[in-house]
């Protein structure tokens, strides 16, 4: 699985309000919640990002609250990936279930700059700057966690496993 987009950096202890702001939170319309991403941060954000684009932080993305609300504001508004040192738990198991692609990697959060372009092999946990020509690596997405990713998240991966008659 590969992905490729222009880089959103960001940096550390950016926590789920950061992302989705709480006032928003009595709405769970994918669309809706994808207009207030990371509106406090930088308001442009959801108008200026384009689908495909990655998201790169420094230290501990998704701090604060266990909303699911962040991972998938982030995901509606166009963002394929995450890049960043490290995540809090429960937004690194959010995400993932919503089909976010998660990847740690401290020399990619540390070198690549905002509005670089960068290609990203989720089986081999390659992640290429296209625009510095700079290769690092994460630790690769296994195998049936693309699956699930391929599927759309979890509940949709669970669906079509059970529409197989796999159990």
């Amino acid at each position: 699985m590969k992905i490729e987009g222009r880089i959103w950096k960001f940096g550390s202890d950016v926590d789920t309000d950061a992302i989705i702001p709480a006032r928003y939170l009595n709405q769970s319309d994918a669309k809706e919640l994808a207009k207030h991403a990371m509106e406090d941060e930088r308001p442009e954000f959801s108008q200026k990002v384009k689908k495909g684009d990655i998201l790169l932080a420094e230290k501990n993305f998704g701090c604060g609250s266990s909303r699911e609300h962040a991972p998938l504001a982030l995901k509606a508004v166009g963002i394929s990936c995450i890049i960043a040192k490290s995540f809090a738990r429960i937004f690194y198991r959010n995400g993932l279930n919503l089909g976010l692609p998660l990847l740690e990697s401290s020399e990619a959060s540390e070198a690549i700059h905002e509005g670089d372009r960068v290609r990203v092999n989720l089986t081999t946990g390659e992640i290429f700057d296209l625009t510095q020509k700079k290769k690092f690596f994460a630790k690769p997405i296994p195998a049936f966690m693309q699956d699930l990713i391929k599927d759309g998240g979890l509940i949709r991966h669970l669906r079509k496993k059970r529409l197989k008659g796999n159990r």
